[in-house]
């Protein structure tokens, strides 16, 4: 009987182990994890999503239907957040956001998990009800936040005016926080 168990959890690790590769189409041991698929955005090896490197470039649309690119903001800091409408963590720093993009000079470019929204006019009425002026980047395939590696929600990246990652957040910021490491980039 131990046998019996001992071969079905070899079986079961081993068909994982296949389904995962093939999935990946590359063994995930391998891959280095800190680091943006750099190639994809056509960067160099100081490209990365450590801090310290260049934060990968990325272009998206805004929910007003305006291109955004990440580089075009180079001279100013630059919050990124990865967010989704139904993550309420996500919800409660919306307004902390917006304080800061009123009272700071820094950009803000919130990029929505929109593949995992039910639909693109549920973020706009929920952009629209939160009054949220700063721009509003869709990501309808998730291409943006897998290069960014999130698996928490919210994600944030606090980006200097040459492009460098300053601080990175996984989870909810509040208005001090974000203050914070705003002013240790200036």
């Amino acid at each position: 009987m131990k046998k019996i168990v001992f071969f079905l959890i070899i079986g079961a690790m081993l068909s994982w182990a296949i389904y995962d590769f093939t999935m990946t189409g590359t063994d995930s041991a391998n891959q280095p994890n800190d680091v943006a698929s750099s190639a994809a955005f056509g960067e160099s090896a100081d490209t990365g999503l450590a801090v310290g490197k260049t934060a990968p470039d990325f272009t998206l649309e805004t929910l007003s239907g305006e291109q955004a690119k990440l580089s075009d903001f180079r001279g100013k800091p630059v919050f990124v957040n990865f967010w989704a409408t139904w993550c309420p963590p996500c919800r409660a720093e919306m307004p902390d956001m917006q304080k800061l993009y009123d009272n700071e000079d820094i950009e803000i470019l919130a990029v929505n998990l929109t593949d995992t929204e039910k639909s693109e006019d549920g973020v706009a009425t929920f952009v629209e009800e939160m009054g949220l002026t700063f721009p509003v980047l869709m990501d309808p395939k998730g291409d943006i936040s897998s290069a960014y590696n999130v698996k928490a929600y919210p994600t944030s990246y606090m980006i200097d005016a040459e492009g460098k990652i300053s601080y990175i957040a996984y989870g909810a910021m509040n208005y001090n926080t974000m203050v914070q490491e705003y002013e240790k980039m200036k």
